[in-house]
């Protein structure tokens, strides 16, 4: 059984589409301390959501993790890891609509979203995919 991880994306910089365009992509960039240590724990075939920050602010799509954690070989002291897309949300959950959800409010990036990358429960995933339509 698969872990489940929210990553959070710029869409100016490299969002959902780019993502979906590419077919894969390594995901880097991540400097904060505790999402380093979240990343360095998924593994492959573990599933993510994209969630894009502003000016967006919702969870797009579905990606799967398809590497286990590696050195950046742009800087070295930080981790990476590849990813795939698997879907698209059939239809985006905006922050919003998260904060007001009993167990979505209780996302850790909901609460504090200035870290990148977090676990999300098992419940959180169902209800992710109930309340945006994806049969997943």
């Amino acid at each position: 059984m698969p872990n489940y991880w929210v990553l959070l994306a710029d869409p100016e910089d490299y969002g959902w589409s780019h993502l979906a365009a590419a077919g894969r992509a390594v995901w880097d960039g991540i400097k904060n301390s505790r999402a380093q240590a979240h990343l360095k724990q998924t593994k492959v075939d573990d599933l993510a959501l994209i969630y894009h920050t502003a000016p967006d602010k919702a969870i797009m799509g579905i990606a799967r993790v398809t590497s286990a954690a590696y050195p950046d070989p742009k800087a070295l002291e930080r981790a990476v890891i590849e990813v795939a897309p698997v879907q698209a949300l059939t239809r985006s959950l905006p922050l919003a609509e998260l904060k007001a959800d009993d167990v979505l409010s209780e996302m850790s990036f909901v609460r504090m979203p200035r870290v990148a990358v977090w676990p999300v429960s098992e419940a959180q995933w169902k209800k992710v995919m109930k309340l945006s339509g994806t049969a997943r």
